[in-house]
């Protein structure tokens, strides 16, 4: 568990709200935050540049809250901490409540407030491409999402042929994976992933057919999932070696959350079948 810096209180005068009255005037709100970060570096250095500057952090608060206008607080609560988040990396997440204790209710009341929690998670693509220009298509995906908001590509392995598996009718494929740490829940991720598969001219005709791009989300943290669109991890993921070859480069010994065993492991295991 990451440690903690804790601000209480910070007062901002800003214009948020459904009512027109509320945008045009503005009304006073305050702002809790915890900002979760290891402080045990710059706490035996006694060096700010190793913590997060808490000041910088109330400053910046402060003035994404004027700037912006938001009808509702659980939006400017929502968009304020993705800022956060993204603006200091040492941060490995925060919580934010935001008080209206104006709030036009039209009854006695003490306060409102909207309280998020939000955290950078881990997760795994794997990358596959067999027709076109393989390699851009592939590159051209890791660039998009490294420049999508809420995203930071952390490694990417080599790129490396493979045979086709299922479907065999069909060109060699250019593989690879990347481990990415991720501000969204996993069903937008998918959103993201298709989204570039769809930029990449994608067509779904036959399964395990040709493509020129395909993303797979593979492990999202340790999180086990199984619903209509997305099931976690992949599944098949000990049983591909175009996975298992280029995920081993960068991630070794993750663990499979529900085989138990580190990548490395599977990967060796499969390779004795073969």
């Amino acid at each position: 568990m990451a440690d903690e810096i804790r601000i209480r209180g910070l007062e901002v005068y800003a214009n948020h709200g459904v009512y027109p009255e509320e945008t045009r005037l503005g009304q006073r709100f305050t702002v809790d935050l915890e900002l979760y970060t290891d402080t045990r570096r710059a706490g035996l250095a006694d060096e700010l540049e190793l913590s997060v500057d808490y000041g910088a952090v109330c400053h910046f608060v402060s003035d994404w809250l004027r700037e912006h206008s938001c009808k509702l607080i659980e939006s400017a609560a929502e968009h304020c901490a993705m800022a956060v988040l993204e603006r200091w990396e040492l941060l490995e997440g925060l919580a934010l409540e935001l008080h209206k204790p104006s709030a036009p209710i039209g009854l006695p009341f003490a306060d409102v407030s909207v309280r998020i929690e939000r955290f950078w998670r881990r997760a795994y693509v794997a990358l596959g491409s067999n027709l076109g220009d393989r390699r851009a298509y592939l590159e051209g995906a890791v660039r998009g999402l490294a420049a999508l908001p809420g995203c930071r590509v952390k490694a990417v392995s080599e790129f490396i042929e493979t045979e086709p598996f299922g479907y065999t009718e069909q060109p060699r494929f250019l593989n690879g994976c990347l481990a990415l740490d991720t501000l969204l829940p996993p069903l937008e991720l998918l959103d993201e992933l298709q989204k570039l598969e769809q930029a990449a001219l994608r067509e779904r005709k036959l399964h395990w057919g040709p493509r020129t791009l395909d993303l797979d989300l593979l492990f999202y943290e340790d999180l086990k999932m199984d619903s209509a669109r997305l099931t976690l991890p992949h599944p098949g993921i000990a049983e591909r070696d175009f996975v298992l070859r280029p995920l081993a480069e960068i991630a070794p010994d993750l663990i499979h959350p529900v085989l138990g065993k580190p990548i490395r492991r599977l990967l060796a295991e499969l390779e004795e079948k073969q």
